[in-house]
């Protein structure tokens, strides 16, 4: 099989001659991401929740004792057991809070059910010393859901559904009772339901590490090849720059070298990145046409967002000067760019 000839090999006169070819190829090269996540410090294993599960299960007898004491029990013996029955629930942290205000008249700081969740997800014995006021809070959320686990759903108004309405809920403790007992992999189902249409709930807790995916590999290329660099923090102020590049090398002082990464399904996203890379590329220009030293830049996308419009890619390979590499093309970072001037023989 013949290797394509990427942008960043050709020439400048090259790269718009054959302008279209190289965004058949750059979008070729796309990877929609969507099978790699960052795992984040509270994504949690299978392994993990079904521990959880146990430890509600046996605290309370198989789901027949489901009030807010056997929960505790659980609780203290496996902060997990606290997602299991948010999971068997089948509501989102803030969806919990809430409805602890409606049922019981508990109303809880914002954020307070998120806060206590994430906890739960990072540190198995979280619940074995708390203060007053979170055990407080945490038994309110219990009794909460205790109280709607217990009883089977009202019928739902015309053209609408009830969130209970499901498998193990629709016949309150009875229901949950029949999914743990007769052979129905309930932990794998709750599981499934806890990643949500599989790993969306995931997906959306670890969007802001998305794009730290592509920076960490670009990090990798430049600490194995010993380039010196600067990684700018996020929404970073930099002098000279209305919006500071992901990377300087080898700083900020006097950069020779900027990189922009970006990783997104979204095409509005990626819309916004591209600008901002068009926009360095432009004061790029300007300070040529001053006669000041200028820097080169670097694009590295993936995601199917950058593989909407064609136009952007004319414009970014143009931008760049066919300096635009993806996950899969990465390995050629620092050979075809000025990075190769910074790297120690």
């Amino acid at each position: 099989m013949v290797t394509p000839v990427r942008p960043y090999e050709l020439t400048g006169e090259e790269l718009l001659q054959r302008l279209d070819e190289m965004v058949a190829v750059t979008f070729s090269d796309l990877s929609s991401q969507f099978v790699l996540l960052p795992r984040g410090p509270a994504f949690l294993s299978y392994d993990e929740f079904r521990d959880g599960y146990e430890a509600l299960r046996m605290a309370t007898r198989g789901f027949t004792t489901l009030i807010p004491d056997s929960c505790w029990t659980a609780l203290r013996q496996n902060a997990r057991a606290f997602i299991v029955l948010r999971t068997i629930l089948g509501v989102s942290p803030p969806e919990w809070q809430d409805l602890t205000n409606e049922e019981i008249g508990s109303k809880l700081p914002s954020n307070t059910a998120r806060s206590i969740d994430g906890r739960a997800k990072r540190d198995q014995y979280y619940f074995a010393s708390l203060t007053a006021l979170t055990e407080q809070r945490v038994t309110d959320m219990l009794e909460t859901a205790c109280k709607l686990l217990a009883i089977t759903p009202e019928p739902a108004p015309e053209g609408l559904v009830h969130r209970l309405d499901k498998f193990d809920t629709v016949d309150g403790a009875a229901s949950i009772r029949h999914a743990a007992q007769q052979h129905v992999p309930y932990a794998v189902l709750l599981y499934e339901r806890f990643l949500g249409r599989p790993y969306a709930s995931h997906r959306d807790a670890v969007s802001e590490l998305v794009g730290d995916v592509m920076e960490s590999a670009i990090e990798v290329q430049l600490q194995t090849a010993r380039i010196p660099f600067r990684k700018t923090g996020r929404a970073e102020r930099v002098p000279g720059f209305d919006q500071a590049p992901d990377f300087f090398i080898p700083d900020e002082i006097a950069p020779a070298v900027i990189i922009e990464a970006k990783i997104t399904g979204d095409d509005g996203t990626a819309r916004d990145k591209v600008a901002r890379i068009l926009r360095l590329a432009h004061m790029r220009d300007e300070k040529e046409a001053n006669g000041e030293p200028a820097y080169q830049v670097i694009a590295c996308i993936d995601g199917r967002g950058f593989g909407v419009r064609q136009q952007d890619c004319r414009d970014l390979l143009k931008a760049t000067k066919g300096k635009l590499f993806t996950a899969n093309t990465l390995g050629d970072l620092i050979k075809f760019t000025d990075l190769a001037r910074f790297a120690p023989s």
